[in-house]
């Protein structure tokens, strides 16, 4: 087998776990390796350090498959790797039907995504070796996991930094595109050919069900207490009732009102309304994500409490913070006055209001897709970030939750937080972090592998200064 040499010099990454060796970290290459195919990597002394596959046309030059002698990636290879993956998805998801089987380096599988949904695999090959292997990773999940069908979603375009094209297309069998599968006793239903990704976010299954406790408790804002009341036949019951002193019949009385940002399939929204929400408002600026969304709500029955909006979330949450800007203005009689400035004239409450919006909820959910997925796009992702969440905290009801995510692997944990804390200031808050979370047990992480620790999800409580 062909060998790759590296640097004296380099960082000492591969002894600590991590599966990449750069193109800057080879020294030499010692015989004829194929792209695609097995290298054997050594250190500077001729140490064996692992096996990968080789590409020459990517910065990423090796990926490690295994720590000992590797003779090919053969069906019986994938086949142990992906049995392995599995017992471990049976083992902290048990029952699942729907998860992510293969989580690429973390599964020591570099290059490689399955998730699973019911019956059905879709598979993403992200790199030349991978690409290569098609067949026999087809074979060996046949073997393990005997599916109804594989699809194929190689359509992104990372596979280009590996000189491959896009593809997609059903790999084995019988490939339905819309697939209803569950999530925390949920139904969902996902659309495998034009979803994003491969049709679902599975990283979030946990913290979607982590928003519970925010959703019950609010009846008491609104003067409604539980009184225990006399029944004509000498019964007593312990009901709901209004300031007014009637009984509140509503089921949903102590549930908050929710506002889902980016909602794509309307994940949260689902779990919002099955912990017991009053009201839902599911956003996304995609037309089709809305109706996927729609479909969802309709299939677990909760139409009744839930609104629909297309719009962008950043228009959507600006405008809405101006609206309530201006309510605030018309009620008092005051604006917010800057040290050194001259107050305005006084708001004529005859005029009709310049701006729509004004609303507030009880928790404001936002979930948005990577602002950074380049270490270049950093800074403008802070401004991203920083305008989501301050005008997302400006619409918290006093005491309620902000639920923030960011799934930008350049964007680090402390750098979030930072920019988090700079929107609150900005925005007259004081957040009290509830609860901090990654990414779900069918992602794990290995420890030293910065790249896998993409996921940051936070619960704040929003109060003012």
């Amino acid at each position: 087998m062909a060998s790759v040499i590296l640097e004296r010099s380099r960082k000492k990454r591969l002894e600590q776990g991590h599966p990449w060796v750069y193109a800057s970290e080879v020294a030499s290459v010692d015989g004829d390796p194929q792209p695609g195919g097995l290298v054997d990597v050594l250190n500077h002394q001729g140490r064996y350090l692992g096996t990968g596959y080789y590409n020459p046309a990517s910065q990423i030059r090796v990926r490690i498959l295994a720590r000992n002698p590797l003779a090919a990636m053969d069906t019986a290879f994938f086949a142990g790797r992906f049995a392995s993956c599995l017992r471990h998805r049976q083992r902290f998801l048990p029952g699942a039907d729907a998860y992510r089987l293969v989580y690429g380096e973390a599964d020591f599988l570099p290059g490689l995504i399955i998730d699973r949904f019911g019956e059905v695999l879709v598979v993403q090959l992200l790199t030349l070796g991978m690409d290569k292997c098609r067949d026999q990773i087809v074979q060996a999940l046949v073997e393990v996991v005997a599916p109804r069908g594989i699809y194929e979603r190689s359509d992104v375009s990372v596979r280009e930094l590996e000189g491959l094209e896009q593809r997609t297309g059903v790999l084995y069998g019988e490939c339905p595109r819309h697939i209803t599968v569950s999530e925390n006793g949920l139904k969902v239903i996902v659309d495998i050919e034009e979803g994003q990704k491969t049709g679902y976010f599975f990283d979030q299954r946990e913290n979607r069900a982590s928003i519970a406790p925010l959703i019950q408790g609010w009846g008491g804002r609104s003067g409604i207490t539980l009184q225990r009341i006399a029944a004509e036949d000498g019964t007593v019951q312990t009901l709901p009732v209004n300031k007014s002193g009637k009984p509140v019949t509503f089921p949903y009385w102590d549930g908050a009102t929710v506002l889902e940002c980016f909602a794509h399939t309307g994940s949260f929204t689902l779990h919002a309304c099955k912990y017991g929400a009053k009201k839902v408002t599911c956003l996304d600026v995609s037309a089709h994500a809305i109706e996927s969304a729609k479909a969802n709500v309709e299939l677990n029955g909760f139409s009744d409490r839930v609104e629909f909006v297309v719009d962008d979330a950043f228009a959507f949450l600006r405008n809405q913070v101006k609206g309530l800007e201006e309510r605030t203005e018309r009620a008092t009689g005051k604006t917010d006055v800057k040290p050194g400035t001259k107050p305005a004239a006084k708001t004529d409450t005859a005029k009709p209001m310049t701006a729509g919006g004004g609303r507030t909820w009880d928790v404001v959910i936002l979930d948005p897709p990577a602002f950074a997925k380049t270490k270049s796009a950093v800074a403008g992702a802070c401004r991203g970030y920083k305008d989501i969440n301050l005008h997302g905290m400006k619409l918290v009801n006093e005491g309620g939750y902000l639920v923030t995510a960011s799934c930008s692997y350049h964007m680090q944990p402390q750098l979030f937080l930072d920019t988090i804390a700079e929107a609150a200031k900005d925005a007259g808050k004081v957040l009290r972090l509830i609860e901090w979370r990654a990414a779900g047990k069918d992602h794990p992480q290995i420890l030293g592998v910065d790249e896998g620790h993409y996921l940051k999800f936070a619960i704040f409580e929003v109060r003012s200064i």
